[in-house]
């Protein structure tokens, strides 16, 4: 029987892959048999990784990039291609938080927001797409949230929870577009999971009471909980699945 979850011999770009959730799915999809490519900002950081990746390996290919500008990331595509031949996969996984109120945000920080979260899923998903689509094959997989469809009380989630509301519409919308090209555009709904990003929120006596209050599990994620619905994703065996969202949240979205 054909192993449908086998990546090898596909490449996959990964963006925010100096840390967090970045690291865990190349890694992931690196066991699977990929070839990685890593965007960030820090170019120390990618360096570790990819010995990481080779150790597993595969082969890792590094590139510094701001995703907030569109010039950099049309260079790290460009690049990726250059250097492997082509692009299967693309995990649009960088990003950040904030959790002021609506009225203290900056017009600063909301901007940037909407540049490093939402701006940037477009962007690569663009330039990975003028790849993808002569060649009648690829894997977009964008990193949504549970706050892709709901919000809460205890964090303010004004500009967070718009940039991942806005990351479920564009993978409905490119998914869509895209559906007879043999590129398929899904998303993933994370709960909170411990990471950089995450870990001073949830460390502290609020975050936990928050995760007890919300999560019907009533813990965060768990490193590699997120791993199996990012394999389906990138794998052969999602063919026919396209603009969903899965959540891995613990029941969060639930209630």
């Amino acid at each position: 029987m054909k192993n449908y979850f086998d990546l090898t011999g596909r490449v996959a770009l990964v963006t925010g892959g100096s840390s967090g959730l970045g690291v865990q799915f190349a890694k992931a999809l690196a066991n699977q048999g990929a070839d990685i490519a890593l965007c960030a900002r820090r170019m120390n950081r990618l360096e570790e990784v990819k010995k990481e990746i080779e150790a597993i390996g595969s082969k890792c290919y590094i590139h510094k990039c701001d995703v907030t500008h569109p010039d950099e990331i049309a260079a790290t595509v460009k690049d990726t291609v250059e250097h492997y031949g082509k692009i299967d996969i693309l995990i649009n996984n960088a990003g950040r938080a904030i959790f002021d109120a609506a009225t203290d945000i900056t017009n600063e920080d909301w901007l940037n927001m909407m540049d490093t979260n939402l701006n940037q899923d477009y962007f690569f998903s663009r330039e990975a797409a003028k790849y993808m689509i002569p060649a009648h094959y690829g894997r977009i997989i964008n990193v949504g949230s549970i706050h892709s469809t709901v919000s809460m009380t205890g964090f303010h989630l004004s500009a967070y929870g718009t940039t991942k509301g806005g990351i479920l519409m564009l993978t409905k919308s490119l998914a869509n577009e895209w559906a007879k090209t043999g590129v398929t555009v899904n998303a993933i709904g994370p709960a909170y999971f411990s990471t950089e990003m995450t870990s001073s929120a949830l460390d502290s006596d609020e975050g936990k009471k928050l995760i007890k209050t919300y999560c019907p599990m009533g813990r965060v994620g768990n490193p590699g909980e997120l791993d199996t619905a990012i394999i389906y994703f990138a794998s052969e065996f999602s063919s026919y699945t396209t603009g969903q969202l899965l959540q891995v949240d613990g029941g969060w979205t639930t209630i």
